[in-house]
């Protein structure tokens, strides 16, 4: 298992910071938290790369 990268680990934090303050309930941050981290995973850069090839064609 890998650590996220700097960027995202600020990026989780600062969403942790925002559900906790209010802002927004958690479900919605943990979606959201889900949400970032499939498009930032190894399957998900499959399928740019992917979705990039097609676009070339």
């Amino acid at each position: 298992m890998e650590l996220p990268s700097a960027d995202q680990l600020c990026f989780l934090a600062g969403l942790g910071v925002i559900a906790a303050v209010g802002i927004i309930e958690w479900p919605v941050a943990a979606a959201i938290a889900v949400g970032h981290g499939l498009a930032h995973s190894q399957h998900g850069k499959a399928l740019r790369e992917f979705g990039e090839a097609l676009e070339e064609a």
